[in-house]
């Protein structure tokens, strides 16, 4: 298993803690059963963002612009800060308790990946898969560069909204519909109206297109309109594309900056005029009086024309969805580019078949739609990036050389520049000594590398032996698009470079939100650092590292105040067990996951009752226990048989979580069986008997089981606690122990079967209902010091017995005196109260000279009052608007039954009045 590679430029959020902490986890248990685990590794060294970063830090503290500077010392200094900052992740994944291999750790520009990200090019080229074109891309106008799908945020707007882009000097607004008129050549009364949301571009239409059957635009078929601008001549065409229903009906076609209207315009056989520039600003087409200026600046200039020229014919709000650049926060743009592209629906339809007939699984299941969806409309990917941080493209253009039709430029792929120039020599018919190459200064996408990275880590291609022992395992990535643009890369290049699949399973969890359900975000002050939980921090410290952040004024503002709001003290020391126990305690292969510090928190003293109970039972074993086997083990009381019994279920839990993945169940199988079935009742039940003279043999060899057991079941999730406390358990006899609970057996179900009584679990279940209605009783008469005797009755004779052989612990458990069964049909004890467990059973406990009915009758009408009062108040109120009535109707029934109950211990200690003028001393 390979960790997805997290980009070398952040550090890891709780996201990403999540995803280490479900891997550990599985990885931790694996290696328990005995398996062989490989889990590698990496990180990315994300193209865009780190060149961004080093760049903003060369200006910060020298004033050097990346362009002052030769491509070869930019990369030295890109290289120089990635050994400075880089190990962060590291230190990160460490703090977390990632068991990784660490002596394989990689990076998608070492020597290894950079090999393969040759091959994979060269390799595809030949198989022509990846070819070189001149079309439509995604453009950041900012970074000056292609950017992928996945990096295109598309924003929704309701209408008209003013933004704060890069490199613009005042706000823009979007979300404006404006209303030109094309006049119709050779009829001056006549115009067709054209709505558009980007007026600036304008310059670069062609034509106007309608729908051939909208009768409004039928008199004008194979007319002429003049631009609105220029005065040249356009064509109206038809094209059944158009929306007749949509505005007017007619529409701009502006083919070098919309990829509908690239699709329209080549169907019609229209040039595209580029009229934008790769900086943003408008380009020479457009005429002296534009060229130059940024294109939200020539709107203004262009919308002012139309009004001096009368063209203008109106301007009104209009939903719309702007694409916004994730990585600059500019809007994209629609530029013709000549770049380097992947043909993608061949390897797609392999990719989507995988799933579609079970060789792939992808878990959970609902993610199979998106998946068949994702691939069934995939495009071909471009692979360019103009950046100087990266791999750069192995292709190589032959100066002064075009193809046979004359026009095209002449490129060659090669893995190195030798071997290019022998393709290149095949090509033209020239000596190879004679040519002159250039290679293409662009380098690859970083997602070309990231989906090669599970291959580039055991050594594809050099070495393949490994990757099939690769293939099984699972790869975890967050529920989000990243799965349909990373994940499906690498199902896409894996198959077809390989003829393999990567994985048989994709295993994918949700996203992590914060406790009020937003997505985590640096400017909303939410996205939290690992180490903080698990170390604790100071709301001083969170504010300081959100000024050395990149935020900007507006932003840093709000996020500060949610810091403040949120973590008033700071973030309380958590651990990292806790932090991993709670982030896999959520059902995370379901909807997001709302993450708050109070659930770590409670997870930490989740922690402390462990520690707490280990030190009772290596207490309670004391220095010259001598473990029996497991196997040989008897429990010699019911309580001793009930506890091995809810141990061997638990085992059970545990096993089938982790072959299903769900880890919340593991999580809650231990929980239950640590806090509810050890600390609360076991230990409580046999502390009174490790006190018998002689003590008994064998409650401490059934202590000593659900420590070893219980902490070898915990600790794929709970290593350093796991650990810690394992190690000072005695050894048992015989074979030497593990030197590690990492390398010790995870117990299995089956080794615990003999164990497992589920009888007597249901059995016991009706002893703790008994605890429960004695403990009830005791605090209903305030019984505080007092041990009062019990007598148990049920009016059917078989039922006696099921409480017989735990008298002793329920009187325990119950804080009670002597427990005895009074025979079905007796009449209860006088001064005894009353209580019903059950239709058939009832409990009898004493108070005759254990309570003072003068002193304990005020303060039951005390109590009585004060749930009067909010039971007239619950009834009083008007439902909340969202409160459920059922939930309603349940707080009334629980506040009438307590009341019932303090009436009837009311009335009890009324007949009591005469039985005892004063209650016996404790």
């Amino acid at each position: 298993m390979c960790i997805p590679p997290p980009n070398v430029t952040g550090s890891l959020h709780i996201g990403h803690a999540l995803t280490v902490a479900i891997q550990d986890a599985l990885v931790r248990w694996h290696r328990m059963r005995g398996d062989q685990v490989l889990w590698v590794p990496g990180s990315d060294h994300a193209g865009i963002a780190t060149q961004a970063v080093v760049e903003k830090q060369l200006w910060k503290e020298r004033r050097v612009r990346r362009h002052e500077l030769s491509r070869e010392e930019f990369l030295r200094e890109v290289w120089k800060w990635k050994d400075e900052k880089g190990g962060e992740i590291c230190e990160q994944l460490r703090a977390l308790g990632a068991s990784l291999d660490w002596d394989r750790e990689c990076f998608t520009m070492d020597p290894g990946s950079s090999a393969a990200v040759t091959e994979a090019f060269v390799r595809l080229h030949k198989a022509g898969l990846l070819y070189r074109n001149r079309q439509l891309v995604n453009w950041s106008c900012t970074l000056r560069s292609a950017i992928s799908d996945i990096e295109v945020e598309s924003r929704p707007l309701p209408g008209r909204t003013e933004l704060r882009l890069p490199g613009c000097p005042t706000p823009v607004s979007f979300g404006l519909l404006v209303s030109v008129a094309f006049p119709v050549d050779g009829e001056p009364d006549a115009e067709v109206v054209v709505g558009t949301t980007r007026p600036e571009t304008l310059p670069g239409d062609v034509a106007v297109a309608v729908h051939p059957d909208d009768s409004r635009y039928t008199h004008l078929h194979g007319r002429q309109l003049r631009h609105p601008l220029t005065g040249q001549l356009l064509p109206l065409i038809t094209d059944s594309a158009v929306q007749p229903h949509v505005g007017t009906g007619a529409v701009k076609v502006t083919p070098a900056h919309s990829p509908a209207d690239a699709e329209l315009g080549a169907r019609h056989g229209l040039s595209p005029l580029s009229v934008i520039a790769e900086d943003g600003t408008m380009t020479s087409l457009c005429g002296d009086w534009l060229q130059g200026l940024h294109r939200f600046l020539a709107r203004g200039k262009i919308m002012s024309a139309l009004r001096e020229r009368g063209l203008f014919r109106g301007l009104q709000d209009h939903p719309m969805v702007l694409p916004i650049c994730s990585r600059s926060g500019d809007v994209v743009e629609y530029l013709l580019k000549s770049q380097w592209f992947v043909r993608c629906r061949e390897m797609g339809d392999r990719a989507a078949q995988a799933v579609e007939s079970g060789a792939l699984e992808l878990s959970p299941s609902f993610h199979q739609k998106n998946w068949q969806h994702w691939f069934s409309h995939i495009g071909d990917w471009c692979v360019s990036r103009q950046l100087w941080w990266g791999h750069r493209i192995p292709a190589y253009l032959v100066v002064e050389e075009h193809a046979e039709d004359g026009r095209k430029d002449c490129w060659v792929v090669g893995r190195t520049e030798a071997e290019a120039r022998e393709v290149a020599a095949e090509l033209t018919g020239r000596p190879g000594a004679e040519l002159t190459l250039a290679r293409d200064p662009d380098v690859l996408d970083t997602w070309f590398s990231s989906a090669l990275f599970p291959f580039s880590a055991l050594g594809w291609p050099q070495e393949t032996q490994d990757l099939a022992r690769f293939y099984p395992l699972s790869l975890l990535e967050t529920g989000s698009d990243l799965l349909l643009f990373w994940v499906g890369r690498m199902v896409m290049l894996g198959t077809q470079l390989t003829g393999q699949l990567p994985f048989s399973k994709v295993l994918l969890h949700s996203m992590v939100r914060d406790r009020q359900g937003r997505k985590m975000s640096k400017s909303l002050g939410n996205v939290l650092d690992p180490r903080d939980i698990i170390s604790g921090v100071e709301l001083q410290v969170l504010q300081e590292k959100l000024e050395d952040g990149n935020l900007d004024p507006a932003e840093l503002v709000i996020a500060a105040a949610a810091q403040r709001k949120d973590f008033p003290h700071g973030i309380p020391e958590c651990g990292t067990d806790a932090l991993r126990f709670t982030l896999c305690s959520h059902g995370a292969l379901g909807g997001d996951l709302h993450l708050s510090v109070s659930e770590v928190l409670s997870s930490r003293h989740f922690c402390n009752k462990i520690w707490n109970a280990l030190r009772f039972i290596l207490n309670a074993l004391g220095e010259k226990f001598v473990p029996q086997p497991a196997e040989e083990l008897s429990p010699s009381s019911p309580v001793d048989a009930w506890i091995l019994s809810c141990l061997a279920r638990t085992a059970r839990e545990c096993e089938q979580g982790f072959l299903t993945q769900e880890l919340s169940l593991v999580t809650h199988a231990l929980h239950h069986f640590w806090l509810h079935n050890l600390c609360d009742v076991y230990l409580e039940a046999v502390k009174p008997v490790l006190l018998h003279s002689p003590r008994p043999p064998g409650p401490p060899q059934v202590l000593f089981s659900c420590a070893d057991v219980g902490l070898r079941l915990l600790a794929p999730l709970m290593p350093f606690l796991a650990e810690e406390l394992w190690q000072r358990l005695p050894p048992r006899p015989g074979a030497p122990p593990a030197p590690s609970i990492s390398v010790a057996p995870y117990p299995s179900a089956r080794s615990l079967e003999h164990w497992h009584q589920p009888q007597l679990e249901q059995r016991f279940s009706r002893v703790q209902e008994a605890v429960q209605a004695l403990r009830a009783l005791r605090a209903t008469y305030q019984l505080t010091k007092a041990r009062p005797r019990v007598l148990l009755q049920s009016s059917e004779p078989g039922e006696q017995g099921l409480f017989e052989a735990f008298l002793e612990p329920l009187g325990t458990l119950g804080y009670c005196g002597a427990v005895g069964l009074l025979p079905p049909g007796a009449a209860a004890p006088s001064g005894w109260a009353q209580a019903p467990l059950s239709d058939t059973i009832q409990v009898c406990m004493e108070l005759q000279g254990l309570v003072d009915p003068q002193t304990h009758l005020p303060l039951l009408a005390a109590r009585r009052h004060k749930l009067q009062k909010q039971l007239d108040g619950l009834r009083a109120r008007t439902p909340s608007e969202g409160e459920a009535e059922t939930q309603r109707q349940q707080r009334l029934s629980s506040l009438q039954l307590e009341l019932s109950k303090l009436d009837k211990a009311a009335s009890h200690l009324r007949q009591l009045m005469d039985a005892s003028p004063s209650p016996r001393e404790p």
